[in-house]
């Protein structure tokens, strides 16, 4: 039974359950629910917090989780990055009161830096020959520097806003780039069969949110020009209509892209163009 954790709060939750009710798997009835047993896909979920997850992962204890990049690399463990799912994207950096001298990295030498990843702070630092004062602080960081206990923060950024409206200014390069991904032990090898059914399933969810299904009918002395600009996944699927001058095609496509194909395809003859969403996929 692969063991399978969860955030159960912050920016990553929704979207990791969501994902996995699309896959198929079966999620907790209540807030105060913690550990779901899923028989019927042989599953267990852990709901545990965010920070908390690459360290069980990479203990073993659990099998595979959701989490993101900036925590897997702050966890000191041995848990594996396994796949990137492409939501929850984020950066971590450094920022400091408006009216402060502080305006480049460098500037941060023998300053006190208040976050909560103080490994990724620490071995940033190091790369760069800088000596700091790391403050370790759970939870929001921002208010740090007012309370006097830090010259500036790293934090996990989405927007600004929040850091804006504490009067703090980013500066110089992210820190770490995230993102939702999946983590797994190292006790798991990559041909284990839960683990590649289960990434099987959430490949599939990840390719029906990114692909949608392109119908046009084309000329058939067009069909190649047509094919040219949705050549599908593998390959369109081709067929003849009942007037034998014209043929219908089906491919998937990029749905980031799908207004300026039925352009490109409208423009070269295809008519009766058609978008249909794909629920789930197997790839």
């Amino acid at each position: 039974m692969l063991k399978i954790a969860v955030p159960n709060k912050g920016m990553l939750a929704e979207p990791a359950w969501d994902l996995l009710k699309e896959a198929g798997y079966k999620l907790r009835s209540n807030p105060r629910q913690l550990v779901v047993e899923d028989e019927e896909n042989d599953i267990q979920l852990f709901y545990l917090r965010p920070l908390d997850i690459a360290v069980y992962v990479g203990s073993g204890i659990i099998d595979v989780g959701i989490t993101g990049r900036d925590m897997l690399l702050n966890s000191q463990t041995e848990a594996i990055e396994h796949m990137s799912l492409g939501f929850g994207a984020s950066t971590f950096r450094f920022a400091a009161p408006n009216e402060s001298s502080i305006r480049t990295v460098e500037d941060l030498d023998g300053k006190r830096i208040a976050t909560s990843f103080d490994k990724v702070v620490a071995d940033y630092l190091a790369c760069r020959g800088l000596n700091a004062r790391i403050v370790h602080l759970d939870g929001a960081v921002e208010s740090s520097v007012q309370l006097g206990v830090a010259d500036a923060i790293a934090d996990v950024v989405s927007t600004g806003t929040t850091l804006r409206n504490a009067g703090l200014h980013i500066f110089g390069d992210p820190i770490v780039t995230s993102e939702a991904i999946v983590v797994r032990s190292p006790r798991v090898d990559t041909s284990d069969r839960d683990l590649i059914k289960f990434q099987r399933r959430i490949q599939g969810v990840l390719t029906a949110h990114s692909y949608v299904l392109m119908d046009y009918d084309i000329p058939v002395a067009k069909v190649a020009q047509a094919v040219a600009i949705t050549p599908g996944f593998e390959s369109p699927t081709v067929s003849p209509l009942h007037d034998s001058q014209w043929a219908a095609v089906r491919a998937m496509v990029p749905r980031s892209q799908m207004n300026t194909l039925m352009d490109q395809l409208y423009d070269v003859g295809a008519r009766a163009i058609i978008i249909t969403s794909i629920q789930a996929s197997r790839m």
